[in-house]
């Protein structure tokens, strides 16, 4: 690609994918476009170099960063063909066999960054193979070895993997939907965990992003089919959240393309539900979990457009919960109820946004008709709008709410800023009351720009902005901290997009305004007044803050942070009015500042506000302001040294005047280099009086001064960052200032002005830090012990600002690279450095003082550190400037992340998606550039020389010197050091080794030092450095330390031990690379000469060779420890836990590694001896023999012909033989082997596949004959009595703690022993398990969990062995098992439950036949009179349900047996029952288009149970005291079928119940009934009638409880809008509540229970229709609140509903009492006051 020179000339810049589009704003373009094409060919050449000579480490990770930090610096600045090479040439080395984890990650990384701008690739130029990828998932999602500890995973690995399989998605091919559903439909079976997993496989790969004509290879195959599954599941299982991914994404890629609309009542009842809101005061359990907010709100949005009623659900859901945002009504549901609001807000920008995009992404481009219209914007925005303004005054979640109402003003700033103007308008009267003040405040600051604009649709905004900002200023108050910021923030937000201009003129110069505009242009001339009465509240606050500073001395830390916040809004709000105002206005704005600052002075915290302000105005207009404060400034400093000189130098105290004068002055020198040029020889003059000052802050702000002067003479930076460039001042003809008001600037019309240094101020410079550094050397050279710590101190301070200010100038010294520090194919650093010319002049200092600072520092440090190692101060400065000089080229890297954490801060905040790409506003986009010319200046050197070498050594020395502050101070800059430079770390490494192996030569400290090194910082940590070499060396050095026996060292390893555990991953021992990633190489680039691959097998072999060496002296050095070394037991524990991390596969472990695990299992360290368990299990792992595997398509197991092509999940006869119905044991050991044993129990219940593969019912095992090494030694300690009678007693010593688990760990390790060892091992066992389970002292418990782990690991390791060892083992095991079942107790059952779900977990049940038959024994053992022993018998036949839907007949045979057992006299065994019942009936699942014929059926059980209840009833109403108990019966979760379609049965049965003469079942069912419409309400909406006239025959019941609660269903009923109210039910209520409850019996007025009954009733729904709409006045409450309040006399029963609605009423009312009020008349009010506030009515 790339031989030719002329490359660089041929290549068109237009023709790169994207470049970063800030570059060619920069005044060193011309460079950068040079040298991004020279660094682009040499990352290929280097890569491409890598690949083809088959080293991966460490060029392979190191120039793919170099790609990244090319990619985040010029972008994508190459042409689309070398794109497509890079990306192919990742994915190829993803192919390549055992590619090591870090490898793989580096490159999950870049593909996603070379794919996540998708529109610059299309289809048609890549399709990615998605089986490379869905390798690496099993690989990293999946791996059983990473729990054996055989491989350590880089962290973050599954984050970047999964970015990356989201990259390449729409790339997969057209053939790819197909393949993928044939690899997993097989997996579905819903009882199996193996559906989790194919969800999550399904959720990643399935591709929907194929183009319309393709619909019908991609999600026509699969979605009905899938929506028909998850209709079916209701019961929240773990796969549901991948499975509304799934709908969710493709919705949203095929917007237009699928229907719907059927499903829509569904959908919204599954996630109503889904938000667990508390119904009628029941909590809605809230074990489901919750689906993500964020992939449902994008669901929805996507379903709508087109007139689908999507939109009118969504409005019913809001009904429905609307009283649920409401502040008072607080729960954990609120959370996800306001970020509900914010995503939908956001998605629906998401979607506008992209459909209307000028250039559209290929693959989002709904159908023209489907595309949002203006009418569906503003129903959305009125759909949510209310929900939005509710949730801005809740307190806990105003950040979300504030957000939805940001995106809601982008949609239609017309109907969400006048409301909250109005409301802050209203808020303002009350400023006792701060929290809706600063709510409302926080939401208008997030809309500023929506207010500002003048846009077609909405312009009366800009009317707002001067009411708006008098409005907010009582919110600057000293007393009231949040209050402040947020008031700051809000005038920061509005006054950066308005320029201050007094338009009024405007009004009678132009003919051209609108009458919004001519309004706008006359509130202009109130900015004047704002600005005045801005300033004076501002002045007031300093002034009130610097009385209490002075007062109080002590001043909290939290004031810092807080004051840091306010003094930035400050800075920046006062910016943006001084840089765009008028002449006229910034005059009286300095003139005001002026006299403020005249003659008063600041202490410096207070000082910082005051500061603020001056640099503010400074920046803005530097000539201006310079004029008036500069001499003034220095005239008073003049003044002060004048009147004491003499002792002002040498007073410690100082002066509180000069201090701030000079803080003031530093201020000042920030201007424009240019602009201070003319105050030269004033600013020369303070320097040389101040200088010598000692009083700390005053020469901290000397320093400053000067590291301010030098930056601004010497720096390049964008000089003005206004928001228009035209001339704003009048007379207004030809430009309006108010048209651009939050407006963007396009690009060609920036106009970026830049600071360049010209001669003058590169020769200022120069003699500025010749004329004042040089000195301070010279005085420290000769006089450093003589001076006092003090005056060290100043003079350092001095030299490091002066160093930090013209640095950048400063180049970095010439000095020869380190050269050997790793060894690679290819070079660390690039050969193109930035040559960047940005001075007038090239700068001349007599020497580079770099070296000069190195040599002079460096010698100062030996004489402070040898002679002054108290003065910390100044050694710490020291440190920092002798580490600058190699690190620091004019900027720090934490400040460049502060810069662009602003500007994304500032970013979010102005950016409206809808008004274009890249529409930011001028200063922000000035800003960006400003950031882009400090990435520049940070990405430079990475190389290490000689100079840099030196200083890493000094600084190592100084970090493990003997004083605490020393080492702490100069680690820090060591590991900046390490942090820049690549390999660093090698130079010291020998060093801290030659310490730790030389303890004589080495004290404590020293050894603290290094270990503190160790252990590193977030950026850097030694110890996991992926080099064999190293590790070699270090870890052994490490574990053997003698110095460990101290605490603080011991406290120290261990931490360093934590950090390796969670950090280390497994290094590569072998690497190569392949055939397809060498061919990806040379197309990146060309293929090497013949010459050059010469060597390239040998080099590769020699590396692997020395790696393997590497790791075995480790193993073994490590090893030999135990044996050579007197170790404490702490450092065996490390010793074994480095071994233990280091196990892995690739190559064999040293056998003497083994032999020490086998003897640890007896050792008296009970941590050593858990390692050690661990250890045998992974290597039992590591020695397994192979299984042999077998490819047949179900013919020809079957042997006769079956279609596979439909999918009918459940019972078929082609899946009858994988059962145990009908299985005939093999008689013969042939047949055994030739049996199909398929051990995943999802196999054969949805689908089959075309090809089955399964292993071959035979394995190897070994034997004394032919017996490897390493296999030996286990062998023949385990086949040694006495050894494991030790091991065993040491088992069951082992668990100290209260809590006695199952040890997994164990069980695998029993496993593997019994899988390579057969038979052989278990008569050893079988003794020492009768030992064990014969124990009865109190370590029993832990003597029956060692023998449940070791026969749950003979029956798992069994699974290969012929049929006569099975016979055998089931000879001796059955016995035993029968004596465990007769003999259990509370403390053992769950251990042997524990036995069989591991024993026989993952296992065919035709092989399992044994164990199956032993637990189905258990059903007939009867044991009369022992609970216990009944219900744990029980207990374990329910570990059957690990074969799930494979063992019918036995389902069928226990719940048989069981049923009979429903009314035992014990309730614990009718539990236990009720929970096996559950288990025997949740495998009758149907599955859409599937059957369920062979296991018990749950409605025949439901209609047995219901006839037996029936009976039970008559029998206890016939004799009330038989004791007949209860039955209860429970069906398990997974059976509970959800009432989905409520089925008019239902509805009768509710009918029936409601007539039925218990009160009870009454009560009951109506408050079912409830909850019910609630999960279900777009699903009941068919039954709204019937279930109206059902509460309406409740409202008059007999008995008072069934008449309540009916009201307060029925008061639900309205509030989520399932029944409306109307005149009728009003009308009716009121009647009802009229009835007279006397009538005549024989001419006597006697009180009448039936009309009692009638008149509570019509009472009770009026108070229904009171409660039903909580925080609001519909129209109906005012006239049904009165009919309540002529009750207030009636009768007790009458009265007590009344009053419990009022207070209800008036609790949920009053908080907007003042709104509520206008609903009602005068007369109506007095009435209720009357009522409400009568001290009688509440008595």
């Amino acid at each position: 690609m790339h031989h030719n020179e002329q490359y660089i000339e041929k290549i068109d810049v237009d023709n790169f994918q994207k470049p970063n589009v800030y570059n060619k704003f920069l005044p060193f373009y011309e460079t950068i476009k040079q040298q991004s094409v020279e660094s682009f060919k040499e990352i290929c050449e280097n890569l491409s170099r890598i690949i083809q000579l088959r080293e991966l480490r460490p060029g392979f990770p190191l120039w793919s960063s170099k790609l990244q930090q090319f990619i985040s610096l010029y972008g994508f600045c190459f042409i689309k063909s070398d794109h497509l090479k890079l990306i192919n040439l990742y994915l190829s080395v993803l192919t390549i066999p055992n590619l090591n984890y870090s490898n793989a990650k580096t490159c999950f990384d870049i593909i996603d960054e070379l794919l996540n701008k998708s529109r610059l690739i299309t289809r048609d130029d890549l399709i990615v193979n998605w089986r490379i990828l869905y390798t690496w998932v099993k690989l990293i999602l999946f791996n059983n070895d990473e729990s054996y500890s055989l491989i350590a995973l880089p962290n973050d690995i599954e984050k970047s993997l999964l970015y990356c399989v989201r990259s390449c998605r729409p790339y997969f091919s057209i053939t790819a939907t197909q393949e993928i559903l044939d690899e997993f439909r097989p997996w579905l079976c819903p009882f199996d965990s193996a559906f989790s997993d194919a969800m999550c496989y399904l959720d990643l790969f399935l591709p929907v992003h194929l183009p319309p004509n393709l619909h019908d290879q991609g999600f026509k195959l699969w979605l009905p089919e899938f929506l028909s599954i998850w209709e079916s599941v209701c019961s929240n299982p773990e796969w549901e959240q991948n499975m509304i991914n799934i709908f969710s994404f493709v919705s949203w890629c095929n917007i237009g393309y699928i229907d719907w609309e059927p499903w829509l009542p569904k959908i919204f009842t599954r996630i109503l539900k889904n938000f667990s809101l508390p119904v009628a005061n029941v909590q809605v359990s809230s074990q489901t979990q919750n689906y993500s907010i964020s992939i449902t709100a994008t669901w929805i949005i996507a379903m709508m457009g087109n007139g689908s009623s999507c939109l009118q659900y969504l409005i019913d859901l809001f009904t429905a919960i609307k009283s649920f945002y409401h502040p008072s009504n607080t729960g954990d549901f609120q959370q996800d109820l306001v970020s509900f609001l914010s995503k939908l807000a956001q998605a629906f920008v998401d979607r506008v946004h992209l459909e209307r995009k000028s250039d559209p992404v290929w693959h989002f481009n709904p159908p023209q008709s489907y595309r949002i219209t203006e009418n569906d914007i503003t129903d959305f925005v009125d759909c949510i709008k209310e929900c939005v303004f509710i949730s801005v005054f809740n307190k806990a979640h105003l950040e979300e709410a504030a957000k939805a109402c940001q995106y809601l003003s982008m949609l239609r700033p017309a109907f969400i800023v006048p409301p909250l103007v109005e409301l802050l308008f209203s808020s303002i009267n009350s400023m006792t009351e701060p929290h809706r003040f600063t709510s409302i405040v926080t939401c208008l600051a997030d809309m500023a720009r929506q207010i500002v604009r003048q846009t077609p649709e909405f312009s009366q905004g800009q009317t707002y902005v001067l009411p708006l900002l008098m409005a907010v200023l009582p919110g600057i108050d000293s007393n009231d901290f949040k209050k402040t910021a947020v008031t700051f923030q809000f005038l920061n937000a509005i006054l950066m997009l308005v320029t201050c201009v007094d338009c009024s003129s405007a009004v009678h110069t132009r003919n051209d305004l609108t009458e919004i505009e001519k309004e706008v242009c006359l509130s202009t001339a109130k900015f004047e007044d704002f600005i005045n009465e801005f300033l004076n509240r501002t002045f007031q606050m300093i002034d009130t803050l610097s009385t209490e500073m002075s007062d109080a001395v002590v001043v909290s830390s939290k004031i810092n942070v807080e004051d840091h916040v306010t003094e930035l809004a400050l800075t920046s709000m006062m910016f943006g009015i001084v840089q765009q105002c008028s002449s006229k206005i910034f005059q009286m704005v300095r003139e005001k500042i002026t006299y403020f600052l005249a003659g008063s002075f600041f202490t410096p915290k207070v000082g910082k506000l005051v500061t603020g302000l001056v640099r503010a105005i400074l920046k803005g207009n530097p000539d201006g302001t310079l004029k008036y404060l500069l001499p003034q400034t220095c005239e008073r400093i003049e003044k002060i040294m004048s009147n004491s000189e003499t002792t002002i130098l040498t007073d410690h105290k100082g002066d509180t005047e000069l201090t701030w004068c000079l803080i003031l002055f530093s201020e000042l020198v920030r201007a424009r280099g240019d602009t201070l040029l003319t105050y030269k020889p004033m600013i020369l003059s303070i320097f040389h009086r101040c200088v010598r000052i000692v009083h700390k802050e005053t020469h901290e702000a000397v320093a400053n001064a000067a590291k301010n002067l030098l930056k601004s003479l010497s720096y390049v930076y964008p000089i003005e960052y206004r928001l228009t460039v035209e001339n704003i001042e009048e007379p207004f003809t030809d430009f309006l200032p108010i048209r651009a008001w939050g407006q963007h600037v396009e690009f060609d019309k920036l106009q970026v002005q830049f600071h360049i240094p010209n001669e003058e101020e590169v020769d200022f410079t120069c003699e500025f830090v010749e004329t004042f550094i040089y000195p301070e050397l010279e005085l420290l050279n000769e006089k450093c012990s003589k001076m006092s710590n003090e005056e060290r101190l100043r003079s350092l301070t001095l030299i490091r600002f002066i160093a930090i200010g013209c640095f950048r100038m400063v180049p970095r010294v010439d000095s020869k690279e380190v050269s050997d520090l790793i060894p690679s194919v290819v070079s660390f650093d690039t050969k193109y450095r930035a040559k960047y010319r940005l001075y007038a002049k090239e700068p001349q200092f007599k020497e580079n003082l770099r070296i000069r600072l190195l040599n002079d520092i460096g010698k100062l440090l030996d004489v402070l550190v040898e002679n002054h190692s108290d003065d910390a101060s100044s050694i710490k400065i020291a440190l920092k400037i002798y580490s600058l000089s190699s690190i620091y080229f004019g900027v720090f890297e934490q400040f460049v992340d502060k810069l662009c954490k602003d500007l994304e801060t500032i970013k979010y905040l102005y950016k409206n998606k809808l008004s274009g790409k890249r529409k930011h506003p001028r200063f922000v986009i000035i800003k960006r550039i400003g950031v882009q010319l400090e990435l520049f200046s940070i990405s430079n050197y990475q190389s290490l020389t000689e100079i840099d070498r030196q200083v890493i050594l000094k600084l190592f020395e100084l970090s493990i010197h003997r004083y605490g502050e020393v080492r702490r101070n100069a680690q820090v800059y060591l590991f900046h050091i390490l942090r820049r430079y690549l390999f660093s770390y090698q130079v010291i490494i020998d060093r801290i080794l030659e310490l730790f192996d030389n303890p004589d030569a080495a004290d404590h400290d020293q050894i603290k030092g290094c270990l503190y090194i160790l252990l590193g910082n977030d950026s850097i940590f030694i110890p996991t450095k992926h080099s064999w070499t190293l590790l070699e060396k270090l870890w052994p050095s490490l574990t053997r330390t003698i110095h460990a026996t101290k605490i603080s060292t011991q406290k120290l390893l261990d931490r360093i031990m934590e950090k390796i555990g969670k950090q280390f991953d497994t290094p590569a021992i072998i690497e190569d690379t392949n055939d397809i990633s060498i061919k990806a190489a040379i197309e990146l680039w060309r293929p090497l000469e013949t010459h050059e691959l010469i060597s390239r097998d040998q080099m590769r072999e020699e590396r692997n060779q020395a790696n393997i060496r590497s790791y075995n002296n480790l193993m073994e050095t490590l090893n030999s420890l135990f044996y050579n070394q007197p170790l404490t037991w702490r450092q065996q524990e490390m010793a074994m836990a480095f071994i233990w991390l280091l196990l892995q596969k690739r190559i064999p472990v040293p056998s003497s590694c083994i032999r020490t695990f086998v003897d640890f299992l007896v050792h008296d360290n009970v941590e050593l001896r858990k390692i050690a368990e661990k250890g045998i299990a992974a290597f039992c792992r590591i020695q397994k023999p192979p299984r042999i595997y077998t490819e047949k398509t179900l013919d020809e197991i079957l042997q006769r012909p079956v279609n596979i092509d439909e999918c009918h999940p459940g019972d078929r006869d082609d899946n009858l033989w994988i059962t145990i119905n009908d299985y005939k044991p093999p008689k013969t050991q042939k047949e055994w082997e030739e049996t199909c044993f398929l051990d995943k129990s999802f196999h054969g219940y949805y689908k089959w596949p075309k090809i089955i593969k399964y292993p071959i019912n035979k394995r190897e095992r070994y034997t004394k004959e032919n017996m490897p090494q390493d296999v030996a030694i286990l062998y023949e300690r385990f086949i040694d009595k006495n050894f494991i009678n030790k091991f065993t007693q040491f088992m069951v010593l082992d668990e100290e703690e209260e809590e006695i688990n199952f040890d997994i760990h164990r069980f695998r390790m029993f496993k593997g022993l019994f899988r390579n060892f057969g038979l052989a091992l278990v008569d050893n066992f079988m003794d020492d398990l009768y030992i064990l389970i014969h124990d009865k002292t109190k370590t029993q418990e832990g003597s029956h969990r060692v023998a449940a782990e070791i026969v749950a690991g003979m029956i798992r390791g069994s699974k290969h062995w012929t049929l006569d060892m099975l016979d055998e083992l089931w000879k001796k095991l059955t016995p035993f098992l029968n004596e465990v079942c007769t003999n259990l107790s509370v403390e053992t059952v769950s251990h042997w439950g524990s036995c069989f779900k591991y024993g026989i977990e993952d296992e065919d049940p035709r092989r399992m036949y044994r164990p199956i038959e032993f637990l189905r024994s258990l059903i007939n053992t009867h044991v009369t009179g022992n609970t216990f022993l009944e219900t744990s018998q029980w207990t374990l036949i329910q570990k059957l349900s690990n074969f799930e839907w494979r063992i019918p007949a036995i389902w069928c045979a226990i719940n048989q047996y069981a049923k009979e057992l429903l009314d035992h006299p014990y309730k614990a065994i009718r539990e236990r029952i009720a929970s096996v019942l559950g288990t025997s009936l949740s495998f009758d699942i149907k599955l859409p288009n599937g059957q369920s014929t062979r296991h018990p059926n749950v409605d025949q059980f439901i209609d047995n149970i219901r006839e037996r209840l029936s009976q039970a009833i008559k029998i206890y109403e016939k004799k009330p005291l038989a004791n007949i108990s209860g039955q209860r019966v429970e069906i398990d979760s997974e059976s509970r079928r959800a009432v989905n379609f409520i089925e008019t049965g239902l509805i009768e049965q509710l009918e029936q119940v409601c007539s039925s003469p218990k009160w009870h079942a009454r009560r009951a069912a109506i408050e079912f009934v409830q909850n019910m419409i609630f999960c279900n309400l777009f699903n009941a909406r068919p039954y709204a009638q019937r279930l109206r006239q059902l509460v309406f025959k409740c409202l008059f019941d007999e008995q008072f409880e069934v008449r309540t609660v009916a009201s307060v269903s029925l008061s639900g009923f309205y509030q989520c809008g399932y029944i409306q109210i109307n005149n009728d039910d009003l009308k009716y209520f009121r009647a009802m509540s009229k009835t007279s409850y006397f009538t005549k019996v024989d001419g006597k007025k006697v009180t009448s229970a039936e009309n009692i009954v009638k008149r509570h009733g019509g009472v009770l729904g009026l108070c229904a229709i009171v409660l039903s709409s909580p925080y609001d006045i519909p129209k109906y409450v005012p006239e049904a609140l009165m009919l309540l309040c002529e009750h207030s006399h009636d009768p007790d029963l009458i009265q007590k509903s009344i009053k419990k609605a009022l207070s209800e009423f008036r609790r949920t009312h009053q908080d907007s009492w003042h709104e509520h009020r206008e609903k009602f008349t005068e007369d109506q009010l007095v009435i209720l006051a009357d009522v409400l506030i009568s001290p009688s009515y509440y008595a």
